[in-house]
């Protein structure tokens, strides 16, 4: 295994040759590309190894400091996805594949270590052959490395097609019982999509998944045959917002909380800093405005009020929102919000998770106040890990957060910046809309 040095060295070499002419021709530039793929794919598995060898020996160290067996591993795939620049959820994944492979598919692991596959690659086919015993998981690596150089000419979607036909040969019931128990993981989420648009996502039972689609068309080919101007996909998405909203409200009798962080000069006008819709992200200043006008019209500022006008209170140097009026709240759960809207998403470095848990960066139990100061937005992979043998915090003078892992790395972070404090008087008061 190279050490950090030597991969340094490797680094800087790359680096200098992408700064100059190659002098390669054609056929030379393709064979690089396909020499630097498979550096890439050694890489990851280079990657898996030192991952494995870590949670091997952290579990050691957390043994001997009597840690109960249950619980050992915690926060080492956390380590894993600061060092490699990603998510807590990421991290586990990584960690999962490179106990997994090594220990029950070592074909495949031979294989991703050559460079014949990818990771994901690999990650597809222990996740077509994860309702097997570990011998029959054994014997689809023997089945995949049987053909000398198949690996090299699948595709990814290959190797886990191959995976889930020998899975169903070889267990049959295991995979009918694992399709059966996937009922329990349907779920609906959202991600941000191009121009202030969103991805809903249901991930549901096929008979449902179908159902609900055919209703969807059913209705477009009616709106359509009765002269609707709309499209046939723009008629399924209006329904199914329509639909859905609908009977939230019908049922409780509420309608639903849209956050929406804007500048005072953009509210009125004067000025187009971007807004911030909570759970998405930002906008320009005149779809915010949209989104507040719509939300406005009709309703009165009264304790009973459908919406709910906050003020915000920016750092005049940094951005940074250091305050919020608990108008209308009890101020633990304004503080959570607040602390919320600030942080945006997971405060551990490229995280991204939504947060679910508000954690007190210096402990209680050490004195630590319940404050925005020392709170911070956490995912609950992430404020779990924090609490393994070895893991400290602490506010920096700046105001940031200083995690420091047990080997002894240290990294910083910041609540991002939501308010423009350029050529701006100090401390202006910044409104937050509850819209609802």
């Amino acid at each position: 295994m190279l050490a950090a040095s030597s991969i340094a060295h490797v680094r800087e070499q790359l680096t200098a040759a992408l700064q100059l002419p190659s002098g390669l021709d054609d056929a030379d530039r393709i064979d690089s590309i396909t020499a630097l793929e498979d550096l890439v794919r050694v890489a990851t598995a280079a990657q898996a190894a030192l991952a494995r060898e870590l949670d091997a020996a952290q579990r050691e160290v957390q043994a001997r400091a009597g840690v109960p067996a249950a619980v050992r591993g915690r926060g080492v795939a956390a380590q894993v996805a600061l060092a490699r620049k990603e998510s807590h959820h990421r991290g586990q994944r990584h960690l999962g594949i490179a106990k997994l492979v090594a220990a029950e598919m070592p074909h495949l692991w031979a294989a991703w270590r050559q460079g014949k596959v990818t990771e994901h690659g690999v990650s597809l086919a222990l996740r077509e052959t994860a309702c097997l015993e570990v011998e029959d998981r054994l014997e689809v690596d023997r089945l995949l490395a049987a053909d000398p150089g198949a690996l090299d000419r699948c595709g990814e979607r290959e190797i886990a097609s191959s995976c889930r036909r020998h899975a169903a040969r070889l267990d049959a019931a295991a995979v009918v019982k694992r399709q059966r128990r996937a009922h329990a993981d349907r779920c609906v989420t959202i991600r941000p999509a191009p121009d202030a648009m969103v991805y809903l996502t249901a991930l549901l039972p096929v008979k449902d998944g179908v159902a609900a689609y055919a209703a969807l068309t059913r209705a477009a080919e009616s709106a359509r045959a009765a002269g609707e101007d709309r499209t046939r996909g723009q008629v399924m998405a209006d329904t199914l917002v329509d639909s859905v909203l609908g009977a939230h409200e019908a049922t409780t009798g509420a309608k639903v909380e849209l956050g929406l962080v804007m500048t005072d000069r953009s509210v009125l006008g004067d000025a187009e800093d971007p807004a911030y819709v909570e759970g998405f992200g930002w906008v320009p200043a005149e779809l915010g405005r949209v989104v507040l006008d719509a939300t406005l019209a009709g309703t009165v500022d009264t304790d009973e009020a459908l919406v709910h006008l906050r003020r915000l209170y920016a750092s005049p140097t940094t951005g940074e929102l250091v305050a919020m009026d608990s108008r209308a709240r009890a101020f633990p759960k304004a503080l959570g919000r607040f602390v919320r809207l600030r942080d945006q998403v997971c405060r551990t470095p490229w995280c991204d998770a939504p947060i679910r848990q508000i954690d007190h960066v210096d402990p209680v139990t050490e004195g630590g106040p319940t404050s925005g100061r020392n709170g911070q937005g956490l995912c609950q992979a992430c404020n779990l890990a924090k609490e393994a043998p070895g893991w400290r915090a602490g506010l920096a003078p700046d105001g940031s957060v200083e995690t420091i892992t047990p080997t002894g790395h240290r990294h910083r972070t910041c609540p991002p910046v939501l308010v423009d404090v350029h050529d701006r008087p100090p401390l202006r008061v910044r409104h937050y809309v509850l819209a609802t």
